[in-house]
């Protein structure tokens, strides 16, 4: 028989939900602000008049974006390392934690040691840098994938969910002869869609919103990811590069703030949409990961 909520418990109900509304509406409302600016008009924009809802509406911000080539080239910069970085990151970091998930594999204490020595002490900016320089990797997209191939926090939650893999599983595959590889590809990565598909929001996440690495390690504009192209649109109101903006100069004269936010949008947007769709494995994979039967 369930029993019957305390008053106490109602009142850390009501003081949660109180809390976690306006946790949601300090992240919400900035955003729907940006919205608005993004379809309102240069005049409203630049008297202020633009709180949470659209003034005059207007597309041309969105006009001016569609047709800047350097915002599209950024965006295909970015779809390019969101994918092929996240599909890196799920190869590495399950081909790592399938062995150390094992306890018939020799040495994982070890390791399983060293990779928690990462998660305290990171290594610093310049070694770091001379590193992707000696590397070979500077001025190309390799430098913002492969240093990040493995996340520490990533893997322990993957590791997590292959412990709860039977291992009589794992054991009838090897007498029917598969090998290591194929036990891991053909047996426990099916099994692990849940725990994949959380990895590929967070890895994917983590690519889309790449900034730091691309401004250490890039030099060519035409290499730049969608996040540094933002950085100079609003830091360095550099909004009038592409020539072929000529027909659209004035409204980039006469609306700078309304083509940020409409920039904006179109960053965060496609990320956002994905979530969604990947939000019942998310939430599964995690509470999963998180608890070792």
């Amino acid at each position: 028989m369930p029993r019957k909520p305390t008053p106490a418990y109602r009142v850390f109900q009501f003081a949660n939900l109180v809390f976690l509304t306006l946790l949601a509406a300090t992240m919400f409302l900035p955003y729907l602000n940006v919205l608005a600016k993004s379809l309102s008009s240069a005049n409203a924009v630049e008297a202020g008049k633009v709180n949470l809802w659209p003034v005059e509406f207007s597309t041309l911000n969105y006009q001016y974006v569609m047709q800047d080539f350097t915002i599209w080239r950024a965006f295909g910069v970015t779809v390019l390392v969101t994918v092929c970085g996240t599909l890196i990151n799920l190869i590495m970091t399950s081909s790592f934690a399938y062995p150390l998930s094992r306890p018939e594999y020799v040495g994982r204490k070890y390791l399983l040691l060293m990779v928690l020595f990462t998660m305290i002490f990171s290594a610093p900016l310049i070694p770091t840098f001379i590193l992707i320089k000696k590397l070979h990797l500077m001025n190309t997209l390799w430098a913002l994938m492969i240093p990040s191939a493995i996340s520490a926090f990533n893997f322990f939650v993957m590791r997590s969910f292959f412990q709860n893999i039977p291992n009589e599983l794992i054991d009838a595959a090897r007498i029917d002869g598969c090998s290591e590889t194929r036990i891991l590809w053909s047996v426990v990565v099916p099994l692990s869609r849940p725990a994949m598909a959380t990895m590929a929001i967070f890895y994917a996440v983590f690519h889309w919103n790449t900034y730091q690495s691309a401004l250490y390690y890039l030099n060519d504009r035409a290499l730049y990811p969608l996040q540094l192209r933002l950085r100079e649109l609003i830091v360095s109101d550099d909004i009038s590069i592409d020539p072929n903006a000529s027909q659209f100069a004035d409204l980039a004269a006469q609306s700078p703030e309304g083509i940020k936010m409409a920039t904006v949008i179109v960053a965060t947007l496609p990320i956002l949409l994905v979530y969604p769709l990947l939000q019942k494995h998310f939430i599964k994979g995690m509470l999963i990961g998180s608890v070792k039967s």
